[in-house]
């Protein structure tokens, strides 16, 4: 259960959906790893903070299931959602941080504020859903909702971290377009967010001409991860 912390240490919990999201934040803050209930968490020091850091998985289901988990083991002050997202309309860009206003369930309707964190201005909204967004009338209803991003994770998260008193933020970064990618992609990827190469290698063999989108997307979602991280751990240092 989450517990108080005591007055000298804060502690910080990460949560990203994929390895290659949470790899940037590892690396800058040089943390080490552990096991922990099957999967891998990092641990080290940033500023002031005591500071573990675990994948998710992809999905609402994976990511409520984590962040239980995470704060079953951990007595976690404030925890951090980090990655990537599919930007939604003209005033995001790739790359683009995303620290939203509000986080929307796509299902349910639901709706939660995340905790300001400092030197990142909050703008927009970001809504979650296992759907993946991809006709051109489901993005303009986005749009015209105020919705700047889509992922699958953070209001799972956030509803776990509301019923357990813990505070909560979510820092984003733009790695692709809301409806300009094929919906078979997601395949590509396991359910732990880790490389499907076997699908991978089938997908490029029978889908050639798409190569140059992949390699695309691999660029920006890896340009977009070390945003994310630079960015949540900056937040972190000032918390």
């Amino acid at each position: 259960m989450h517990t108080p912390r005591s007055e000298s240490v804060l502690r910080v919990g990460f949560l990203a959906p994929m390895p290659s999201e949470l790899r940037p934040l590892i690396r800058e803050a040089s943390l080490r790893s552990e096991g922990l209930r099957n999967s891998r968490v990092y641990r080290g020091r940033v500023a002031n903070a005591m500071v573990v850091a675990t994948t998710t998985g992809i999905g609402t289901r994976a990511a409520a299931q984590a962040a239980e988990h995470l704060l079953d083991a951990e007595p976690v002050d404030h925890l951090i959602v980090v990655g990537i997202a599919g930007g939604v309309g003209p005033s995001v860009a790739i790359g683009d941080l995303v620290v939203p206003e509000l986080v929307i369930d796509g299902a349910s309707g639901e709706t939660y504020r995340p905790a300001a964190l400092t030197g990142l201005p909050a703008r927009g909204f970001l809504q979650t859903s296992d759907e993946f967004v991809a006709e051109p009338d489901r993005v303009a209803r986005l749009v015209a909702r105020g919705v700047i991003a889509v992922d699958m994770e953070t209001a799972s998260i956030a509803a776990v971290c509301v019923r357990r008193s813990c505070l909560w933020s979510v820092v984003r970064a733009i790695s692709d377009r809301a409806g300009e990618l094929p919906i078979d992609i997601l395949g590509l990827v396991k359910p732990d967010g880790s490389p499907n190469l076997r699908a991978a290698a089938h997908y490029i063999l029978t889908h050639p001409g798409r190569l140059p989108t992949l390699i695309t997307l691999a660029r920006d979602s890896g340009r977009a991860a070390r945003a994310a991280a630079t960015a949540a751990l900056c937040a972190c240092e000032q918390l």
